[in-house]
Formats: structure tokens, C-alpha cells, sequence
């Protein structure tokens, strides 16, 4: 407890006795006080002094006056204030009851109606002070006093009053609002604050009464702001399922990340609440124009963690407080994002640290497609760098000066980082691997489009070859760094998904060779201290000692960091770096039984792993999948539990398609299984592995997915070529067994499924501009059908053909399907939420039983880690610590 400043008890001893202290918030401490001239009781509250004296205390009264003038029943009125030698008070009646606050503490959620009730009441205030210009910025449940069950809002102008201070408010290290309550564009510090904030904060508030917590937290005010930027809310009734949907509705549309999405004011929030009959005004997720994630369908999925975390730290304004340590300071910590789905246009995968640390670049989506954004140490949001559509994989000139990225169709580009138009410098760089690095000559490296790594000038002209890509070996280019010098670049090979694994090689420019120097790698850097970084597939960062002259390992390996993305290094000269933390364990993924009604049980409980497209036998007493380690396995689980590995060595091998007896079944490989082998090839092999598995298809392009039809008659194989992504094959298994091209065009066609009766191929498809699922006539391919409504993926067949069952709008569909020779449809119901379980774009990841009564998935383990950015200044002094030690 604190006693009231003697000089003001003194000096307001004729009209005011002040008694004890009835609490202390950010800005000011409230006593107890009697009003000797009315003989009541009221509230005096005294401003903390080191906010009054950068408020300064005439201005302070200046604000406050205006809401002396609002009076409303559900406004606490302002009874008197002033000032006393510099100390600032006002003055207001004493509530007998409690706060908002007191009464969620000890109820933790309120009963419907009376949340309704308190947010209406506290709407019609707002609403008021609206109209007579009055905006609070302070919404929060413990400036809401219950009095006589009546909501009393307090504490008008106060953060208004402090807010026209300016950057001034920093030097208190105080914040203006409460985090968990602030608006998108408070939280960013825009100065033009209008009433749809105060909205936002009731919605907030309102949410907080019916679920217990409000639609944000996180351990920090920083990571409270991150989330309150970029993450949507939980919806009420997946937390509280007796929430009317108007009521959802009404505070999630109050919600909304964009003024203008939300309600126009407080009486309209008060009136959708009240309404049961209001119809939604949130508005709908756009299904974006997917142009760009062809680029994303062969990354490792882990890699969206690298993407998530620098795109939103670009949107986080720094605390005003110092951290405590500039050495290591968390920037960003939110629930680890959900991996690349089909329809994201979010697909960059590397963040850019200037040479000398203070500017960083990273690509994000703008509506339909990607930008390039530059975020400063001064600025408080990135800026969007123009004339930069499409871009992705930036990287800087050794001076710092340009920035290099790749544009749509493969095009390397330049452009200043002071700003003006883009320089274009080649045409023939890899989509699916946009990566390059500035070697200190001024060439640049990157990859081509055929995998050869390649460099060019870094004011244009001829492209050499520096490394010529090599069919059949598991080391195709995906991450580039230049080696001080120009002596060579470190590169991480990680061909076909990383399915083989994944490696760091360095390549030595003046010998022309290439060396293996760490296996089982994710990404590679190299340190001035004399230390190669790289992080491993176990999710840690380790440092090994490094002969530059030699481009050689030279000592053993010292663990840095744990729990590292794959890719989620970026490294300065200067040496800041940013790191990204936070990765899930897919080992313990696990099989279950899902039936119909969404009711699961474990397929086999005793097994754990990193699974990927199960696929059952015709019977349906046999499992065939792969498991991802450092190499993709192919497994084979039988009806007794016993389990057999079908693939050997380094064969990547996944995917399976049971063919129509049951005793074999067609995989896809990544690099092939003879020597000499193309990169991705479709094989045969029998379950019980008596033999060798044997070659059936052979491409010199990527193979994705293979399918056996049930009656025994048809390979179906889905491959690229250099002009489309996605093309159909299909051969004959007896007779002319030509492998001939059915379907082709400009989408992006994946997941191919083909009907028991052989007369209907359902596959997915960008065509309409965002994923959803076609049944097309096979094997002409002349009549086709759209399947889903507001976005398809992985579709598969009922054993019996009369049903169709893909995913959409996170629910597992069921399409009816009419027997004979036409495709007649019915209508598609939902049958229970896949959230929980793993998909992926090339292969649905599940499968049907006989029964057609239960399917066969994988459930991932929850995401208990926190995704981190880390930036870490004076990293390499760090390193060396460590390494030391």
C-alpha cells in the first residue's frame, strides 16, 4: 500500500480527505476519498509521476476535459481533477462492486447472456463517446466496473491524453494500451486511431467472457503483438460449443485484422450480438490465384517454418523497453504454423541479412502472388519494395548495395536497395529451387534450370556452367552460399523431397570437384571464425571446423543450438544472424482407424514414425508405407503385426499403388535403384520381398505418383516436363505397353485417383485458380467435371465406386457416385474434420478400407513447441564460445 503524497493530501485537505490506497495500474494509483462538500465517497486517482512529466500535466488536463463532458449510464462521469505542485489527479465516484477483471478471475467465463449484456453496455458507451469524438484506446476488462450488475466504463481519455505525447512515452518505458486488447494497428503505432479499435478491443474483451482467456496470449508483450498482427483466432465454439453462431460471429468479425473489415461502430457490434438472426459479415478467405506454389510442391515442408517467422517479423514493432541482453533477443514466438498446403501463395523459404547487418529482406504474398519487403532497424513496418512481383529467394551483393531474387518463369533479377527498377540477368534459373549467393567478384550463382549449378555476371551477360547437374546422384542443388574469396560454394543436395535425405557438398571452383562434407544435412553456412554451420535433420545447429584453403572438414562437430529449422540460418559479415526455432517431432507421427462418424483408434499401436502415404491391400489385411528418416523406406505391415522393410540402401522409395492380386505393389524412387538411373523412376515389387524390386517406368523428368487400376489393366503415372507441371501417362499392363502422354495443360495437376471400374480419373487441379478436386473420363480425358466447391485436395475412390471421398474446408467430403457409364454426382456431406491429420500435395495420405466404413490416416504430433526468430548480435564471438568450450 501506498499513502497519497502529503503535499496533495494537504493541499486538497478542504474539499477531498484521502484514505487508503485502493490499487495502482500502468499510469496511476487510486485512493479512497471522501468528498468533504457532497459527503460521498469517490475515487482519486493520481498520475504516476514520471508519465505526468512527460505527459506534462496541462496537456494531461487539457485531454481529459473533453470527457468531462460525456455523460452517459454507462460512462463513469468525472467529477473533478488538477494539479498539485506538479502531481496530477482527477477525480470520480466511488463504484461499491467490482471490475470486469475481478469477477473473470474468480469466474474464469461468464454465463452467455451476461456477456452479452456487459458488451452491450459497454458498446452503447463507446458508442456514445464515439459520436462526440472520444475515442477510449484502453479497453480492457479492469476499466469495466460492475455496479449493481450495471457496466460502468472508466479511465476515458487517459490513454488518448497520453498517446499525443509522441515518442516521448518511450523514454518510461510504459506501453499505450494492454497488448492482449490492442488493435492490428495500434499495436503497429499508427497515430490515426479510430473507433473501430475500440471495437476491436470490445470484441477482444467480449471473447475473454465466453471462452476464459482472451484471443491472444503469449509469454511477452512482443509475442502477444506478433500474434494480434498475423494469427487468426481460435473460433468460440471449437473452445465453448454452447456459443450461439451469431454471437461467434458478431466477435469475430470485431476481430477482424482490417479496420474496414470490421463493425462500422459499436452499436452495430451491440446489435449483431443481440441478433440471432444476423447473417455472417466477417468476410470469407479468399481462395488465392495459386501461381505461385508450383515452386513450393517439391520443398521440404519444414522449411515454412524459415518462411513464417521472417515474413511476420517484418510486421513486429520493436518493444520500447531494451531487453535486458542485446546479445540474444527473441523478435517473434508464436505456435508453430501449419506446414505448405495446397492453395498457399506463401513460399519463400530464405530471409536475407544485409552484409552489414541492419537491413533484412524476405519475400511474402500480396493478394495473388509474392513481393519482396525490406525491413530496417529504424522502421517500424517493412517496406514494400516495387516492381518486385513474384518474387522469391533474395540474397545481397557483397556490398550491400543490390539485391538479388528470382521472378515467375525462372528469371534471375537485380535491383538497388536505395531503391528504382529491376535489372533482369537471366532467364533459365530453377522455379523449384530459387537459391543463389554473390561470390566477392561480383558473380553471382545459382541454379538452373536443368540443376547445374551456374553463375553469371553481376551486370549480366553469358551464363557459364560451373557444375553440370548430375542424373542419378542424390546431390541436385537446393541451397546456395558463396565461399569468401570465390573459391567455391557450399550447396545442400536434398533431390525428390529430400526423400534420399540431404547432404552439404562444397564445390571448389579452381579444381573443378565436389565433396561430401556433412551427410544427413538440411543447410550449410560458412563462418569467418573458421567454422562450417550447418543444421541436421535431428532440428540442431552445429559448427565443425573448416580449412577454407582446402574445403575440407578439419574437426568434429559442437553442437550450437537445438532445435533449429532446416534452412533457418541467415547470416551477416557483420555478424548478426537471425535463427529459427521451433521444430515438430514427425517421428512420432502415428496410424490410425478413423471411422465414418470421425471416431479414431490406433492402427498399430506399437509402431511410431514419420509416416507418408499409406496405402492398404485389396483385402485390406496388409499396409504398405513409406517412413521418412534419413532416407524414405518403404514398409510393409501385415495382419499379425509383423513388419518388413521393402526398400534397401539409399533408395528413396514412397508412395505405394497395390496392384489388383495383391502381391505387389508400384512405388516411386528418387534416384533410381541401378547405377546410371534417372533421378525418379516407378518400380515394382513384391510384399513379401522375395525379389529385387524391377523397373517399370523410366523418365527423364520428375515422376510424382504412380497408380495400379483395380481390374488389373492400367498403369497411371503423373509426371512433369519442361513446359507443365502435373502431366497424365498412362500404359496398358498387357498388350501394347506404350506409355503414352493423356493429359496435359497449363495447371498444376496432382493426387490422381483412379475409379475401380477404370472409367473415371479424379485427380486435383489449379485450373479454376485455386485447388479443387476434377473427375475427368479416362483414358480419353475429353469429359470433365468439377468435384469440390471452395477448394479440393486428395481425392480417393470408394472400394465400392459409389463414392468419392476427398478433403475440403478442413472436413473429409463424401461425394455420392451413380454406377454405370456416365458420371452422375450427388451431393457431397461431410463426414468429420481432418485438421488433426497429415496431408500433403503430390499423394493423399490416406486410404480407404474394403468396408468403405473406415480409413486408414496419419495423426501428427501436437505442436507443443514455440516457433522463435532469434536475432543474435555478435553471433560469432558466440559461435566461438561455444566451440571453445
Amino acid at each position: 500500500m501506498t499513502a497519497a503524497p502529503d503535499r496533495l493530501t494537504a493541499a486538497l485537505a478542504d474539499r477531498y480527505r484521502i484514505g487508503r490506497e485502493l490499487g495502482q495500474g500502468g499510469m496511476a494509483t487510486v485512493y479512497l476519498a471522501e468528498d468533504l462538500r457532497h459527503d460521498r465517497k469517490v475515487a482519486v486517482k493520481v498520475l504516476r509521476p514520471e508519465l505526468a512529466a512527460v505527459i506534462g500535466a496541462e496537456r494531461f488536463l487539457s485531454e481529459i476535459k473533453t470527457t468531462a463532458n460525456l455523460q452517459h449510464p454507462h460512462i463513469l462521469p468525472l467529477h473533478d481533477s488538477g494539479t498539485v505542485n506538479g502531481t496530477v489527479f482527477y477525480v470520480m465516484p466511488y463504484v461499491e462492486g467490482e471490475s470486469l477483471r475481478d469477477r473473470l478471475t474468480r469466474e474464469k467465463q461468464l454465463p452467455i447472456a451476461d456477456t452479452v449484456r456487459i458488451a452491450s453496455e459497454v458498446a452503447s458507451a463507446l458508442d456514445y463517446a464515439h459520436r462526440h469524438g472520444v475515442i477510449h484506446r484502453d479497453i480492457k476488462p479492469e476499466n469495466i466496473l460492475l455496479h449493481d450488475g450495471r457496466a460502468l466504463v472508466a479511465d476515458f481519455g487517459i490513454a488518448l491524453a497520453a498517446s499525443t505525447s509522441g515518442t516521448r512515452m518511450t523514454e518510461t518505458g510504459m506501453s499505450l494500451g494492454t497488448p492482449h486488447y490492442m488493435s492490428p494497428e495500434q499495436a503497429m503505432g499508427e497515430r490515426e486511431i479510430t473507433a473501430r479499435s475500440d471495437v476491436y478491443a470490445l470484441g477482444a474483451m467480449t471473447y475473454e467472457m465466453l471462452v476464459g482467456e482472451p484471443p491472444f496470449t503469449g509469454p511477452t508483450a512482443q509475442a502477444i503483438i506478433a500474434r494480434v498482427l498475423t494469427t487468426e483466432p481460435v473460433p468460440l465454439s471449437q473452445i465453448r460449443r454452447t456459443v450461439p453462431a451469431h454471437v461467434e460471429d458478431a466477435v469475430l468479425t470485431a476481430l477482424q485484422k482490417l479496420p474496414a473489415d470490421r463493425f462500422a461502430s459499436a452499436a452495430d457490434f451491440a446489435a449483431a450480438l443481440g441478433d440471432a438472426n444476423t447473417t455472417s459479415r466477417r468476410t470469407p478467405p479468399a481462395s488465392p490465384v495459386d501461381r505461385t506454389h508450383r515452386r513450393a510442391r517439391l520443398l521440404w515442408p519444414a522449411a515454412a517454418a524459415l518462411l513464417g517467422a521472417a515474413a511476420l517479423w517484418g510486421w513486429l514493432r520493436p518493444a520500447p523497453v531494451t531487453p535486458p541482453s542485446r546479445q540474444r533477443v527473441v523478435l517473434w514466438k508464436t505456435p508453430y504454423p501449419d506446414f505448405l498446403l495446397p492453395g498457399s501463395v506463401r513460399v519463400e523459404t530464405r530471409v536475407a541479412i544485409s552484409p552489414d547487418g541492419a537491413n533484412i529482406v524476405f519475400a511474402d504474398s500480396v493478394g495473388d502472388d509474392t513481393q519482396l519487403f525490406l525491413k530496417t532497424g529504424n522502421e517500424a513496418r517493412p517496406i514494400a519494395i516495387e516492381g518486385t512481383a513474384g518474387a522469391a529467394g533474395p540474397f545481397f551483393s557483397p556490398d550491400g548495395a543490390w539485391i538479388g531474387y528470382f521472378a515467375h518463369g525462372g528469371i534471375l533479377r537485380k535491383i538497388r536497395l536505395s531503391g528504382g527498377g529491376s535489372i533482369q540477368l537471366a532467364t533459365s534459373a530453377n522455379e523449384t529451387y530459387p537459391v543463389g549467393s554473390w561470390f566477392d567478384d561480383g558473380t553471382i550463382a545459382f541454379v538452373d534450370a536443368a540443376n547445374s549449378l551456374v553463375r553469371i555476371p553481376g551486370d549480366g551477360g553469358t551464363v557459364e556452367t560451373l557444375r553440370p547437374a548430375t542424373p542419378g546422384h542424390p546431390d541436385d542443388p537446393s541451397v546456395v552460399t558463396a565461399l569468401p574469396g570465390s573459391r567455391g560454394l557450399l550447396f545442400t543436395g536434398c533431390p525428390g523431397n529430400c526423400a534420399s535425405g540431404s547432404a552439404v557438398y562444397v564445390f571448389d571452383r579452381a579444381r573443378h570437384t565436389t565433396r561430401l562434407l556433412v551427410p544427413n544435412a538440411t543447410g550449410g553456412w560458412y563462418s569467418p571464425t573458421g567454422h562450417l554451420l550447418y543444421t541436421g535433420r535431428d532440428g540442431g545447429l552445429y559448427a565443425v571446423g573448416f580449412d577454407l584453403k582446402r574445403m575440407a572438414v578439419v574437426a568434429g562437430a559442437v553442437s550450437v543450438a537445438d532445435g533449429v529449422a532446416p534452412n533457418g540460418l541467415a547470416l551477416s559479415a557483420s555478424g548478426t544472424a537471425l535463427l529459427s526455432f521451433g521444430t515438430q517431432d514427425l517421428r512420432k507421427s502415428t496410424l490410425v482407424r478413423v471411422a465414418r462418424d470421425g471416431t479414431a483408434e490406433p492402427f498399430a499401436p506399437d509402431w511410431t514414425g514419420n509416416f507418408e502415404y499409406p496405402s492398404l491391400s485389396p483385402d485390406g489385411k496388409t499396409l504398405a508405407v513409406s517412413v521418412r528418416d534419413r532416407v524414405t523406406q518403404l514398409w510393409v505391415r501385415r495382419a499379425d503385426g509383423s513388419r518388413l522393410r521393402i526398400s534397401r540402401g539409399e533408395l528413396g522409395s514412397w508412395r505405394p499403388s497395390w496392384a489388383a492380386d495383391g502381391r505387389s505393389f508400384a512405388f516411386v524412387t528418387t534416384n533410381g535403384v541401378s547405377p546410371g538411373a534417372g533421378t525418379n523412376e516407378v518400380y515394382q515389387s513384391p510384399t513379401d520381398g522375395s525379389s529385387p524390386p524391377r523397373l517399370l517406368v523410366h523418365i527423364r523428368t520428375n515422376i510424382w505418383e504412380a497408380e495400379f487400376s483395380r481390374d488389373g489393366q492400367w498403369l497411371v503415372v503423373r509426371a512433369d516436363n519442361q513446359a507443365s507441371f502435373g502431366d497424365v501417362h498412362a500404359r496398358r499392363l498387357l498388350g501394347d505397353t506404350t506409355l503414352r502422354l493423356i493429359y496435359s495443360d497449363s495447371s498444376f495437376n496432382t493426387q490422381i485417383s483412379l475409379s475401380p471400374d477404370s472409367r473415371w480419373l479424379a485427380f486435383t487441379s489449379d485450373h479454376s485458380g485455386s485447388s479443387e478436386v476434377y473427375v475427368a473420363s479416362f483414358p480419353d480425358m475429353q469429359v470433365k467435371y468439377l468435384i469440390s466447391q471452395g477448394g479440393g485436395s486428395e481425392p480417393r475412390w470408394a472400394r465400392s465406386g459409389r463414392e468419392l471421398f476427398f478433403r475440403s474446408r478442413g472436413q473429409l467430403m463424401s461425394l455420392p457416385v451413380a454406377a454405370g457409364t456416365g458420371f452422375a454426382a450427388g451431393s457431397a456431406r461431410a463426414l468429420f474434420p481432418v485438421a488433426a491429420y497429415a496431408n500433403a500435395v503430390n499423394r493423399p495420405q490416406y486410404d480407404v478400407e474394403p468396408d468403405d466404413r473406415h480409413f486408414i490416416m496419419i495423426r501428427r504430433p501436437a505442436r507443443e513447441a514455440a516457433q522463435e526468430l532469434v536475432l543474435v548480435e555478435g553471433f560469432f564471438a558466440d559461435l566461438v564460445s561455444k566451440v571453445s568450450r
